[in-house]
């Protein structure tokens, strides 16, 4: 269970303080969005929803096996976007007299980011087709946790790739378990979104 304390009464809450956008950068893979098609019709198959045709079971969690492992690639890249948010947000408490003692820390800014993104940030990842972000971020993080670099495919076993959103939520829990941490909810913190490619697009008009 996440161990957390209540909103630190010492945060100013009349105050407002914009975080550093949180840029997300492409995951660049030829090969990922046809594993992970192939991934999700041999899911189907396996489970009797979908005509499995001529290919044996082996063949089916083979292809599988390789759109998990995927979704593994992708969500870790993802993750390494939100550590570094996270470390720069960390950063700018250390830059606030008034919250460098308040108890915040790297788990304060994971449960804001997962627990209560502003209205305008959940809009945008919808509208980028995002839905269960909460669940994306989680095991991004979680995948970061354990990983310092992402494994290559033969550096992991059948078992892990297979339920590996079971294992990824399980460390971001422990994670989040691991410090007690001030809650920052309705504490003035906000922060936008951006593509990477569309905060450089944004950098270079303002450059102009």
């Amino acid at each position: 269970m996440t161990r957390t304390t209540v909103p630190n009464p010492s945060i100013p809450t009349e105050n407002s303080y914009k975080l550093p956008p949180l840029i997300l950068h492409p995951f660049a893979d030829a090969n990922g969005p046809g594993k992970l098609v192939e991934s999700s019709r041999a899911s189907l198959m396996l489970q009797g929803l979908l005509p499995s045709g001529d290919r044996d079971k082996i063949a089916l969690d083979r292809a599988l096996l390789d759109g998990r492992y995927q979704e593994i690639r992708m969500l870790y890249y993802v993750g390494r976007d939100l550590v570094r948010w996270i470390e720069q947000c960390m950063e700018f408490v250390k830059r606030q007299p008034e919250l460098e003692h308040c108890g915040i820390k790297e788990q304060s800014f994971a449960a804001h980011l997962i627990q209560c993104a502003p209205p305008d940030v959940e809009a945008k990842l919808r509208k980028w087709g995002v839905i269960d972000y909460r669940a994306i971020f989680g095991r991004a993080l979680g995948l970061n946790a354990l990983f310092a670099d992402i494994p290559s495919r033969d550096m992991l076993t059948d078992d892990f790739i297979r339920n590996y959103y079971r294992f990824a939520d399980q460390i971001f829990q422990c994670k989040q378990g691991a410090a007690t941490f001030t809650e920052i909810k309705d504490c003035g913190f906000i922060y936008e979104i951006y593509a990477s490619g569309e905060y450089s697009r944004m950098l270079e008009r303002e450059w102009a």
